[in-house]
């Protein structure tokens, strides 16, 4: 919400209502951060202890090289998880969920429960939505 000069002003009412106005643009980014599907599914994989880059990339199905490198950094950058390079030959990188990063592993393991629990449901709405659609657009 903006007033008349465009500055944000803080929610009325509702979960925003308590965070300041100025805040409201950072936790957004944080939202979208920790919302991202990469980055809850890294967390939910984490859970088990830390894991070498190329062991992440076999537990996370679908991501890319290039996707898993620039999300472990902004996850790292955030102090979600922790990177540990290890002075061997060759050399070694593990990723572990940082103590902040702890705090969501509960919460990205229900959201990713919910997801599968109602996989079936939710593509047959998204079927009927899309019959729905085309019937109408030949209308």
């Amino acid at each position: 919400m903006q007033d008349s000069a465009g500055i944000g002003m803080a929610a009325a009412v509702g979960p925003c209502a308590s965070v300041p106005a100025e805040h409201m643009d950072f936790i957004r980014q944080m939202l979208d951060r920790v919302g991202d599907k990469w980055s809850m599914l890294i967390i939910a994989v984490l859970e088990d202890g830390p894991m070498r880059y190329t062991d992440l990339q076999r537990q996370v199905p679908g991501i890319s090289q290039r996707m898993l490198t620039h999300t472990l950094r902004q996850l790292t950058e955030d102090g979600l998880i922790s990177r540990t390079a290890y002075a061997e030959v060759p050399p070694r990188v593990e990723y572990a969920l940082a103590p902040l990063g702890g705090g969501l592993k509960e919460i990205v393991k229900q959201l990713i429960g919910w997801a599968a629990d109602h996989h079936d449901e939710i593509r047959a709405n998204r079927s009927r939505a899309g019959t729905a659609a085309s019937s109408a657009s030949r209308s």
